[in-house]
């Protein structure tokens, strides 16, 4: 089983990973850790990615999600995933570029194995979080940019919604809820 924590900056997506990656004794892999230095650079100054900027990001993504897979493992990941293409790319790695499927309708269907954690709430709840926050290099400045490329998630995607309105353990109990009662069906 593998949950990729997804949402904007500042919805708590390292914290959720932390707490669910101690509970569970699952690894974590922070997204952030995974960026080319010239998306770091970028976001540093204010300036928003462009989707060519993430695509070898998504696709370095996909290669940890498929390694995971591979070994069986359970796992965690944190990624933005802004778009459906973003979360199409994670899952499916390049296939899902092709430019015979732009709508990924022949894109082959989600792994029952990896679900999306998408971790939302409302803009000033967020601004807040991030402006609080020290020593990030994405700018407070650029949630706004996040918040208008958002595609929030569809039921087809494998999704659980998660309201960051409340405290991450309230949270982390309900993922746990989640993988059980997928354990049980």
């Amino acid at each position: 089983m593998l949950y990729i924590i997804m949402g904007v900056s500042g919805c708590g997506k390292s914290s959720l990973g932390a707490c669910l990656s101690e509970k569970l004794g699952w690894r974590l892999h922070e997204g952030d850790d995974f960026h080319p230095q010239e998306n770091i650079d970028k976001m540093s100054k204010g300036e928003p990615l462009t989707d060519q900027d993430r695509l070898p990001w998504l696709l370095k993504l996909h290669e940890v999600i498929e390694s995971e897979m591979r070994s069986g493992s359970d796992a965690l990941l944190t990624c933005s995933a802004l778009k459906r293409l973003y979360r199409q790319i994670l899952l499916h790695g390049s296939r899902a570029l092709a430019p015979s499927c732009p709508d990924n309708a022949t894109q082959p269907p989600n792994s029952p194995h990896i679900y999306f954690l998408f971790l939302h709430g409302d803009f000033e709840l967020l601004n807040q979080r991030v402006l609080a926050r020290k020593g990030h290099y994405m700018k407070a400045d650029l949630l706004r940019s996040q918040f208008d490329d958002l595609e929030p998630p569809l039921e087809e995607e494998n999704v659980l919604l998660l309201d960051v309105s409340r405290n991450v353990s309230d949270i982390a109990m309900e993922v746990e809820r989640h993988l059980i009662s997928l354990k049980s069906s």
